[in-house]
């Protein structure tokens, strides 16, 4: 997101379990999976009436996307960020999306931190 664009509500380092990757082993053992959002969205509303109906429920948030992770396998991380995308653009308050998916356990043979799959995504 840009200066000058949305406000932004964060949700960082949600953890959950899920089954997804090309490999057998990774769909038999399934691996730890990490997940950033970042929404874009006009707060104003919500704040000048203090009113959770007029802005994301993080909490209904990460429960969904948890759902989403701990749910039908896919072959690509990418096809992961996706459909929690998709679920961050249900809410009607949220205007536009960054989703980042990180799979810290990825079958790589090399010494490495973290492989991640970073997406943008908008109503327009």
């Amino acid at each position: 997101m840009i200066p000058g664009g949305p406000d932004l509500i964060e949700l960082t380092g949600l953890r959950a379990r899920g089954r997804h990757g090309c490999l057998p082993a990774e769909r038999e053992l399934g691996q730890e999976f990490v997940v950033d959002v970042a929404l874009g969205l006009d707060t104003r509303p919500a704040a000048a009436g203090d009113d959770l109906s007029r802005t994301v429920d993080y909490g209904s948030l990460a429960d969904r996307l948890v759902a989403v992770v701990e749910g039908e396998p896919v072959n690509l991380i990418e096809t992961l960020a996706e459909r929690l995308a998709e679920v961050c653009l249900q809410d009607p308050t949220v205007q536009q999306v960054h989703v980042t998916v990180h799979k810290p356990g990825a079958p790589v043979r090399q010494v490495f931190t973290d492989v991640a799959v970073k997406i943008y995504r908008s109503r327009s």
